[in-house]
């Protein structure tokens, strides 16, 4: 095997590795009954402040519709989403975060922050800060559908 690829197997081995141990400790932290799955869309509805629809949401999280319409069902049981039809196309949905999603969300932060603050602290600011442009740029590249 050459030492690229070699190279290349070792950092996805790492990022997989990283991303399996992140996900149990978030999924620890998180409000009882959500799931990590709930607070990344919760997120992402609060910061873009506007209504997706849910092929928007599933292609942006990469995930199938029938994936996305399951984790919105759940959320809008709970009471974090509303979800409408699209006055513009009956064929459609769109789904924006309620005021108790937004607190759940809001929950789910302030469970999260302690944990993510003391990994940044234990690596080191400027550490991390060099950190994000490399995996920034992977997840760019990973993301090309070309």
């Amino acid at each position: 095997m050459s030492d690229s690829k070699g190279l290349a197997i070792t950092l996805f081995g790492e990022i997989l590795m990283a991303d399996q141990l992140a996900r149990s400790r978030l999924s620890k932290v998180l409000p009882k009954g959500m799931e990590l799955s709930h607070f990344t869309v919760l997120n992402h509805l609060d910061r873009v402040h506007a209504e997706r629809s849910p092929a928007q949401l599933a292609k942006t999280f990469h995930v199938t519709r029938g994936a996305m319409t399951n984790t919105l069902g759940k959320l809008e049981l709970a009471g974090y989403v509303h979800i409408r039809p699209d006055w513009d196309d009956a064929r459609r949905k769109m789904v924006a975060i309620s005021p108790a999603g937004r607190s759940a969300r809001d929950a789910a932060l302030a469970g999260i922050a302690p944990l993510v603050s003391d990994i940044v602290e234990q690596l080191g600011e400027r550490r991390v800060r060099s950190a994000l442009p490399i995996l920034r740029e992977l997840r760019v590249r990973l993301s090309d559908d070309g």
